[in-house]
């Protein structure tokens, strides 16, 4: 897999489990929802994304 495949699996995972914090445990676990959502938002305009980096510095290949 390549960094946006891992960057869509890991914002997919976070999103999960930041629901179901919000649902059985406080609601305020749904702004870390909003968090990833807006960080997916701007990375689909700018290209950036931290996680990216991370990702790239641990080797992960860009491209296939």
């Amino acid at each position: 897999m390549i960094v946006t495949d891992w960057i869509h699996v890991i914002a997919g995972l976070f999103i999960l489990i930041s629901l179901s914090l919000g649902h059985w445990v406080n609601p305020y676990w749904y702004l870390l929802t909003a968090f990833v959502g807006a960080n997916l938002f701007q990375f689909g305009f700018s290209k950036f994304c931290p996680l990216g980096l991370i990702l790239k510095k641990m080797g992960v290949p860009e491209s296939r």
